[in-house]
């Protein structure tokens, strides 16, 4: 399947992006290339192969939760440069666009 620079032009717009002229070709050269291997695998027939989020069969690997005390308010707030109650302060920024 063929992108054109067009194409590549109007998503980098969509994701707010500024690209080269060089980068055009270059994005179109390669998302032609990733799809045009996407096509090949669609010859393939998958019927009865379950979707895998990983080939080694690994399962949960994060550690188990375990309760543990916080630390007191006045610590975690220590370094905080402006505080308000119990927690800091964080000056309002607003853009124009």
């Amino acid at each position: 399947m063929e992108i054109t620079t067009q194409e590549v032009e109007k998503v980098a717009k969509l994701a707010r992006l500024e690209i080269t002229p060089a980068e055009k070709e270059a994005f179109a050269k390669q998302l032609s290339e990733i799809l045009t291997h996407v096509e090949k695998l669609k010859q393939y027939d998958t019927t009865g192969v379950e979707p895998t989020a990983t080939v080694l069969g690994q399962v949960n690997v994060f550690r188990a939760d375990v309760v543990r005390p916080s630390l007191p308010v006045d610590r975690a707030l220590a370094n905080a440069p402006e505080r308000e109650g119990d927690g800091f302060s964080v000056p309002k920024i607003l853009e124009e666009r």
